[in-house]
């Protein structure tokens, strides 16, 4: 499988689960976590929350199974490909399931240049901490750029248009001191979010924010980046790259709907049975608030306006 991969992805594109594991394991345990249903005590994970993977014939890969570090190394290293890599048949019933759909690098662009003219003349610490969402970002594309999502071409750090990849080519041309340099790469990604309902996508769009930290690293210093360096941006994405059902600010498939029947006799000794549908809400998707260090609810303002609007 992974011969097969490097005719269309270029090397450095294929990121390895496998590799992730073996030389930073607790860097693939940040990638896989959720941060909405983890606690002090106990950590869980994103869920594959599709059907895509019960072809292997385990309940650990049924929708609601968490995504564990084994079901995605060693000989199931190849188990989560990108999109232009899943056959025709899956990516149309993805996009048919989900609305999953890729967009081409040309419009990434054009719609990236539009929102990024208004703040040319931003300094530099003001452009890096402006705060940006891709909203359903599968592998996050308008985040980072690291090859085209139709092709799997890579692109070279000069052409990529991601908003990531906007701030970190200022940073680059700015700052010449390792330790400010990093700070301000923390910011960016502490600035930048983006949620999606599949989870193998929220796994692949983490690993491309991942790799491209490194990759203007080593452009940048040309050397790769320390564990503790890879460790820390790692912690930054798992809170701000999550996963969510976007129509309901929920865990997907978190939301359980269960059906009561009320069966009784009438005056005429007729049954009758009265249906109805019960409701139980899902869990809430919370994000980081980096200003306060605290997680908030990702629709806590929408739902302070509800509540005023019923008020009045």
């Amino acid at each position: 499988m992974k011969a097969n991969k490097s005719r269309v992805f270029h090397k450095s594109n294929d990121i390895s689960e496998s590799t992730i594991r073996e030389s930073m394991p607790e860097v693939l345990k940040m990638l896989l976590v959720d941060r909405t249903r983890s606690t002090a005590k106990r950590v869980k994970n994103i869920i594959w929350a599709n059907d895509n993977y019960i072809r292997f014939g385990n309940e650990a890969y049924a929708p609601t199974a968490q995504i564990l570090p084994e079901l995605v190394t060693g000989t199931m290293d190849s188990v989560i490909m990108p999109r232009a890599l899943k056959p025709r048949k899956l990516q149309k019933k993805r996009t048919k399931a989900k609305a999953e759909v890729f967009t081409p690098t040309w419009m990434v662009r054009k719609q990236n240049n539009a929102v990024d003219q208004r703040y040319i003349d931003d300094d530099l610490e003001m452009y890096v901490n402006r705060i940006w969402l891709e909203i359903t970002c599968g592998e996050a594309p308008y985040m980072v750029s690291r090859y085209d999502m139709e092709t799997g071409a890579t692109i070279p750090l000069a052409d990529r248009v991601g908003f990531i990849d906007r701030k970190l080519r200022r940073i680059n041309a700015a700052a010449n001191d390792v330790s400010e340099w990093q700070r301000l790469v923390e910011s960016a990604y502490k600035a930048s979010y983006g949620f999606e309902w599949n989870g193998d996508s929220v796994l692949l769009a983490r690993e491309n924010l991942l790799y491209t930290y490194r990759d203007y690293f080593v452009a940048k210093w040309s050397v790769l980046p320390s564990q503790k360096q890879f460790q820390t941006i790692a912690e930054i994405i798992s809170y701000n790259v999550f996963q969510m059902d976007g129509l309901k600010y929920i865990i997907p498939l978190s939301e359980t709907v269960t059906k009561v029947s009320n069966t009784q006799l009438s005056l005429f000794d007729e049954v009758e049975t009265d249906e109805k549908w019960t409701v139980r809400p899902g869990k809430r998707v919370k994000v980081m608030n980096w200003d306060t260090n605290k997680m908030e609810f990702f629709d806590k303002g929408m739902h302070n306006h509800e509540r005023r609007q019923n008020q009045n």
